[in-house]
């Protein structure tokens, strides 16, 4: 299972991208007033991924559907949190480096079967597309925020907060706006670098952001993260201007303004993922 210190990268859809059903569902959900807000989320899927685990295992537990909304003047978006998803991962996870027998015990071998095939199904772009296989519509990253995820996202559409109870930092941006984003980003990295894996990683997540309606709405929010960053580093924090400048800098052929900013960039996250090792 992920740490809550970790950051979100989110799709809202709107609700014409759902079936009937599913439209009337989250409406539902919505008027109930069951929405969960995002700074209560990360707990409360922690805690539904380990109780479905505890289940007993005669099938892949299916948990009741859960979601963030955004709600403007004329549309209702929604982020379903795709459980069942987070509980197959979770389920291979607990095989990973334990004794065949133990981990046969936990994870039969029949339910891992199903679980490697909802991850498979899911990874799959094409399946997703071509098959109806339901869409994730949240990323996690523990322990810092992969540098591929700024690529979407402009410092203006920065939105932070820090009082009392309540910090937080996120960038929102339309989804069409996050795709052209990444297109130009790709056809830099493609001249400059070739095939890097800075540059299939935002291959990964272009192709990630084809899967959703064109009226979504895109979403990194810096999650529990907040809490080992101080006001002062978040208040400074440029990190999408920088993957700008890098950008920038590549596409006027001058490596040394651009590794200066990826410098920048890599250093400021590695001192965050160091703080795991921290007792």
């Amino acid at each position: 299972m992920p740490s809550l210190f970790a950051s979100y990268l989110r799709v809202y859809e709107p609700l014409t991208a759902f079936d009937r059903d599913r439209q009337s569902y989250w409406r539902r959900y919505v008027e109930q007033g069951r929405a969960v807000p995002p700074v209560e989320g990360p707990g409360r899927q922690r805690t539904s991924v380990i109780e479905a685990l505890g289940a007993g295992w005669t099938r892949l537990p299916d948990p009741p559907d859960e979601a963030y909304v955004l709600e403007t003047d004329d549309t209702l978006l929604v982020c379903p949190w795709n459980l069942r998803i987070r509980v197959a991962e979770a389920a291979l996870s607990a095989r990973d480096g334990v004794p065949p027998v133990l981990a046969d015990a936990f994870v039969p071998p029949v339910l891992a079967g199903q679980a490697k095939a909802v991850v498979d199904d899911w990874r799959s772009g094409a399946r997703v597309l071509e098959h109806g296989v339901p869409r994730v519509h949240e990323q996690i990253a523990t322990w810092g925020v992969p540098l591929r995820w700024f690529v979407l996202f402009d410092a203006e559409e920065r939105h932070h907060v820090t009082r009392p109870g309540r910090r937080a930092l996120r960038y929102r941006t339309e989804i069409s706006k996050a795709r052209r984003r990444a297109s130009r980003a790709l056809a830099v990295l493609r001249k400059s670098v070739g095939a890097a894996p800075i540059t299939e990683a935002v291959e990964e997540a272009a192709r990630w952001l084809e899967e959703f309606h064109p009226r979504s709405v895109v979403e990194l929010d810096y999650g529990g993260l907040v809490e080992l960053l101080s006001d002062e580093t978040l208040a400074a924090d440029d990190s999408p201007e920088l993957v700008a400048a890098g950008l920038a800098g590549l596409s006027r052929g001058e490596a040394e303004e651009a590794s200066a900013a990826y410098d920048k960039l890599v250093a400021r996250w590695r001192a965050v993922q160091l703080l795991e090792r921290c007792n």
